[in-house]
């Protein structure tokens, strides 16, 4: 598992094999999530890139009885 350092100014490099594997790219934004004693980094997409990601899902949804008109 590779490792990163903190800069002085909490800079990290991302390993390019990381990078190359999840497709990320200079200039990119990822967004920071803490998690436990970690970090979670997902890379931000705007609406326009997420547009069609949910293409042929179910959206059929069970509803209880009392709940159907």
């Amino acid at each position: 598992m590779p490792c990163v350092t903190v800069s002085p100014q909490f800079k990290i490099k991302i390993p390019a094999s990381i990078c190359e594997s999840m497709q990320i790219h200079r200039g990119q934004q990822l967004q920071v999530l803490p998690y436990g004693q970690g970090l979670i980094l997902i890379p931000f997409k705007t609406a326009k890139e997420l547009r069609g990601f949910l293409k042929g899902i179910d959206t059929r949804v069970e509803r209880e009885e009392d709940r159907l008109e």
